[in-house]
């Protein structure tokens, strides 16, 4: 436990203190699987597109959130050295970062 004070700059550098908590414990794998449910069954993917789909995943699992910069950094460029755009068209993009943008303002919101 932390003092009030390190709690108010935890939730500050964080953006809230839900944000603050997702990235401490993660988000659970079911979860993370059902925001991207919809869109994975929309339509037919490639194995790539599945893949960085599962790295989205992944990362939500591991910290909470995706800040959408980090899809242009590893592991997303080792399936796409060029990062999503290359893989996804751009209504697929909008719809992939709505997913994760969706995520985080649910968490934002707690």
């Amino acid at each position: 436990m932390g003092t009030a004070g390190e709690c108010e700059r935890a939730r500050k550098e964080a953006g809230s203190f839900g944000l603050f908590v997702r990235r401490l414990v993660g988000l659970d794998r079911a979860a993370a699987k059902e925001a991207f449910a919809e869109f994975l069954d929309e339509q037919r993917f490639t194995a790539n597109q599945i893949e960085f789909v599962n790295l989205v995943i992944d990362e939500l699992t591991a910290n909470g959130v995706v800040e959408p910069r980090r899809l242009y950094e590893s592991p997303f460029t080792d399936v796409s050295p060029q990062g999503p755009d290359a893989l996804f068209d751009a209504t697929q993009m909008g719809q992939l970062l709505g997913v994760v943008a969706d995520v985080r303002r649910r968490a934002d919101a707690a």
